[in-house]
């Protein structure tokens, strides 16, 4: 990730240049992928977006009701905000004392209880945080929880009702490419910044902080630069359809390919983290790659429950239970379709032979 700093302050400032980290687009077919349920170790510098097709489910918009810009914008900006984070930092220096850092996001609120939703990189860190709404007034926050493997995160600020303003949560799965966006946030720290585009592809798996994959996630051509992390993608009805997190770029700026984490992934998170503050989400433990008729196992973890059941290295997964298994993204939905503690039967071909095994999956590891 390239991090570019505020100059001119005696203290750390890592600011929104900080908070959406850049993609490297991975397109070629059968390449090596963690699958939903495998986090990919070793000094990562960069995320890595595996590209595949969506398969195509309609060619009519999503959207029953069209609004202009400038209507979805007076409706909608009142709910979202700018989030600000303090951290302490370690110095690289070895008599340098720790220094205060601070970063910077968007999100938007959530409910009338005062929660907003932001990306989990966003308050990555923070001790204190704090939230500015549109009309310019400023409230302290608190982190009630955050999910890495899908950087969302849930603050609760401490704002008065009449300030609260949240944001209809739309059906991500009904989103079709061609459909109207619309984001806002804090680009750069230039608060309710309003970008325009469309939806220009479905089906995008995207690497969490933690380098698990995120699921489906959203493509668009609105402009989406840093600082945007957290804030709303909403459709031309103005409802959420994501919560902008991502960006391709090899200039650090905006090329038009961003990613939006889907709203039906928020809405699940976002009612976990409320009812008890952390997320759940089932563990296999292996690497794996396209392959004809299934998902090749590659490498895997030694106390995973996949290692447990006998998995090997070169085992090519064709069904889990009755849901045959085609590929890679085939095997990252099954499991990620189940809780831990779920018990499943893979069908693997080892060596030409057919098998059977069954396996317990595990909770996720952070």
């Amino acid at each position: 990730m390239r991090l570019t700093s505020a100059a001119g302050t005696s203290a750390i400032v890592d600011d929104v240049r900080r908070m959406l980290p850049l993609l490297v687009i991975a397109a070629v077919a059968g390449a090596a992928v963690g699958i939903g349920s495998f986090a990919a170790a070793g000094g990562r510098t960069t995320t890595t977006t595996v590209v595949r097709e969506a398969p195509a489910t309609s060619l009519a918009s999503s959207q029953t009701r069209q609004l202009s810009v400038n209507a979805i914008y007076r409706n909608a900006s009142r709910g979202v905000v700018e989030i600000t984070i303090h951290s302490t930092t370690t110095s690289t220096s070895p008599f340098g004392a720790p220094q205060e850092a601070t970063g910077q996001g968007s999100g938007f609120v959530y409910d009338t209880n005062g929660h907003v939703i932001t990306n989990a990189h966003v308050v990555a860190g923070a001790n204190t945080a704090s939230v500015r709404f549109a009309n310019g007034h400023t409230y302290s926050a608190k982190v009630v929880g955050k999910d890495t493997s899908s950087d969302l995160a849930v603050l609760d600020v401490n704002a008065p009702a009449s300030a609260l303003h949240p944001l209809t949560l739309a059906d991500s799965a009904s989103v079709v490419v061609g459909d109207a966006t619309v984001a806002i946030g804090s680009p750069f720290g230039l608060q309710n910044t309003v970008t325009t585009g469309i939806v220009s592809a479905l089906g995008r798996t995207i690497d969490s902080p933690n380098g698990f994959a995120i699921e489906n996630a959203i493509q668009t051509d609105a402009a989406i630069n840093h600082g945007n992390s957290g804030g709303p993608l909403l459709n031309g009805a103005g409802d959420v359809i994501g919560v902008n997190a991502q960006i391709e770029s090899d200039s650090g700026g905006n090329e038009g390919v961003g990613f939006a984490i889907p709203s039906n992934t928020v809405k699940s998170v976002a009612s976990q983290l409320l009812a008890g503050g952390t997320v759940q989400h089932a563990f296999l433990g292996v690497r794996v790659c396209d392959t004809a008729g299934g998902a090749r196992v590659g490498s895997g973890l030694a106390s995973s429950p996949a290692a447990g059941a006998g998995l090997h290295a070169g085992d090519v997964i064709t069904k889990i239970g009755s849901s045959t298994i085609s590929s890679a993204d085939d095997l990252r939905n099954a499991i990620d379709s189940h809780a831990p503690g779920d018990q499943i039967t893979i069908h693997l071909r080892r060596h030409g032979s057919e098998r059977t095994v069954s396996v317990t999956l595990a909770n996720r590891p952070s």
